[in-house]
This record gives structure tokens, sequence and C-alpha cells, in this order.
């Protein structure tokens, strides 16, 4: 078997991990199962596992970085979606899995999305051909990686603290971790791709001078990443400047997670950009 039917192969096969953690994932957020959550851990690392192999083929086989075009970053950019869980639920020491219920399934969907695009490996373009692809997109995929989890924490915590206002309590509620807990590790991992969202933008400066002559030209995909750091930075600044934890704070991770996307699938679809994945 080819280099490529070996990444396939990888690539698929994840694919059915993941899905298969996911329902798991599901299932401990209705039914409290001890064996059922350490399944899904279980099937989630060996999708993880998978994943990074079909990574590492799609490397060899391209002879760079799998960051040219949207197949392959909608690859990493699951691949970054699970590993933030997954070292979050790690470091939780494994409570709390229901969170992945909310989670998983956006690196089920994206993978789901990469699919459906072409696998063609083309050689990069003169602007691709620098050492600052591997940081900008790798930085993005740290970034997006951390906002996904934030996201699925602060939906989280948004169907749980309706329950609470409503004091309609039931047993899905006691598997979501408490209030408190969901709004501290959302406030991590904003903080986190905040910082990393920053050297996204620092970087593709940098790298856009080189490669066009100029620091910032208001595409439409750096239009966007800079709108989607304005939305984390009120997050933050709302937080610590005028004490906005709970709800407020909680949709304003969500609405910026609309932009993450928008700032990938959107601007390639529907807006013209010289950072258009193809």
């Amino acid at each position: 078997m080819t280099v490529v039917g070996w990444e396939n192969l990888s690539f698929t096969a994840a694919y059915f991990l993941y899905l298969a953690a996911t329902c798991c994932y599901v299932f401990i957020l209705f039914h409290s199962h001890r064996r059922s959550g350490e399944t899904a851990t279980l099937l989630a690392c060996a999708g993880l596992i998978l994943h990074t192999a079909a990574v590492i083929l799609r490397t060899l086989e391209a002879e760079r970085a799998p960051f040219s075009n949207q197949f392959e970053f909608a690859s990493v950019f699951a691949w970054g979606i699970v590993l933030a869980y997954l070292v979050m639920e790690r470091f939780l020491r494994f409570r709390y899995r229901s969170v992945g219920a909310f989670v998983m399934p956006v690196a089920l969907i994206v993978m789901g999305y990469a699919s459906l695009l072409s696998r063609d490996i083309q050689p990069l373009m003169p602007a691709l051909q620098s050492g600052w692809l591997k940081v900008h997109v790798g930085t993005a995929i740290l970034a997006y990686g951390a906002f996904t989890l934030a996201f699925g924490l602060s939906l989280a915590y948004l169907i749980r603290e309706r329950g609470e206002r409503r004091q309609r309590w039931s047993a899905l509620m006691f598997r979501i971790p408490t209030l408190p807990l969901l709004d501290h590790l959302s406030r991590q991992a904003v903080s986190f791709g905040f910082f990393m969202q920053s050297l996204v933008i620092i970087t593709g400066a940098i790298w856009a001078e080189q490669a066009w002559g100029r620091f910032w030209g208001w595409d439409p995909k750096e239009t966007w990443s800079l709108v989607t750091w304005f939305i984390y930075a009120v997050y933050l600044h709302t937080r610590f400047a005028r004490g906005w934890p709970g709800r407020r704070a909680a949709w304003l991770a969500v609405i910026g997670f609309a932009c993450v996307l928008f700032t990938y699938i959107g601007v390639n679809i529907l807006l013209p950009s010289l950072h258009s994945y193809r």
C-alpha cells in the first residue's frame, strides 16, 4: 500500500474512532456509567494516535507541513480540538468526562467536513514557501483548539445555568460540572487561545510583509482574524476589569467561536481572499 493509501486509511479509522468516542461521551451525559467513560477516553486517544499518523504520513507524502489547503487545515484543526480536550480531561484527572459530549462532536463535524474536500497534493505557491507557514498556522491550530474547548465548556455552562435558574433539576445537570468549574476552565481556555491568536496575527503580519511587502492589507481573512481577536479581548476585559463571569461571558465565548468558524470556513467560501484555502 502506498503512503497515500495508509494516510487515507489512518484518517478514516480516526474518524470512526472519534465517532464511537462521541457516542460514548453522549451516552455518559445521559446515563452515568464509569466503563463507558473509560471507553470514550480510550477511543478518543486511539483516534488521536491514528489521526497523528495520518498527519505525519501527509507530511511525508507532500514533503512539507500539511497546512496548505482546506483539507489539510480542517484535518489538523480537528486534531487540535481533540488534543485540547484530552489534555483538559487528563488535567481534571478524568472527572466530568461528560464535557466530551460538547467538544468531540465539533471535532467530528470538522473531520466530516475535511472528508468531503479534495485531498490532492499541490505544490506550494511562492507566497507559502516560507518557514513562517509552520509557525503561523501552527499557532492558529492551538488557538482554534482552545477556542473550541472554551465553546464546549460555555455551552455546558449555559445548559446547566438555565436549569438552575429555572430550578429544573435533572440527572443530566448533575453529570455536567459545576458552574464555577466550567466558568474557570472556559476562562483558562480562552486565555491560552487569545495568546495564541495574538501570535497568529503577529506572525501573519511579519510573513505578509515578507511575501507581499506590507504588514496589513485588510484582506477578509486578516479582518475576520482581527474581529475574532477583538471579541475574545472583550471577553477577557469584561472578565478581569468588569467582573463578568457567568452567562454573559459564556455567550461571548460562543459568539467568538462562531467568528472562528467564519474566519476559517465562511471567508473561504463567501469572500475572495489571498488566504483562501482550496
